[in-house]
């Protein structure tokens, strides 16, 4: 093995230089530094497509005890237009692999305190749940406002696979349940995105 010592390496005019050929391997040896100022391609991976989403009002009118789709209509974040904030309110990346999914729902009933029964929220894929998150006071009804939490690893395909966030509220006074929405997106929110594996 011989060694070129040099300062630096310049490819012909408006051509690109090429390190090794297929099946060689290029070492970079413990301790040194690789300083990039310019544009870098190829190296590691991405963590897209990835959306966040939020409800920007209260979504109102619940049916007591009943299973609802939380209609998360306010984008913050959609780098493949994978999510769907106007009617199915669904996630679908057109790209396979794993993904971190995360819900957040807050129930309320606005009737007065210490009215809940119980209420719990569920990220679906495909129409069926994934994972659950609950909270039960029909021992003790307890509260005006609760809020639920949720997230998990799951695969998608890349073509059909899709995600939603679901919620349902059981109250002592029908009426007047709702989930949480706000201007800001802090009270209730879904969003996920690809994991580098």
């Amino acid at each position: 093995m011989s060694k070129l010592f040099v300062d630096q390496v310049d490819p012909k005019t408006a051509t690109t230089l090429t390190l090794g050929t297929s099946g060689d391997t290029i070492n970079i040896p413990s301790g040194v530094t690789i300083a990039n100022a310019g544009t870098s391609t190829g190296f590691g991976g991405t963590n897209t497509p990835a959306f966040h989403a939020f409800l920007s009002a209260n979504q109102t009118g619940l049916s007591n005890g009943t299973n609802i789709k939380v209609q998360f209509d306010t984008e913050t974040l959609d780098t493949d237009n994978a999510y769907d904030n106007s009617s199915n309110y669904r996630f679908t990346p057109q790209t396979a692999g794993k993904y971190f999914i995360y819900l957040q729902v807050m129930t309320s009933s606005a009737a007065n305190d210490n009215n809940i029964n119980y209420c719990y929220s569920e990220i679906k894929k495909n129409g069926s749940p994934i994972t659950f998150s609950m909270l039960d006071y029909r021992s003790n009804r307890a509260g005006r406002k609760m809020t639920l939490l949720n997230h998990i690893i799951v695969d998608m395909n890349g073509s059909s696979d899709y995600v939603e966030g679901w919620a349902e509220l059981n109250t002592n006074v029908t009426g007047d349940n709702r989930f949480g929405g706000a201007a800001n997106g802090t009270e209730s929110f879904f969003g996920g995105y690809k994991l580098i594996t």
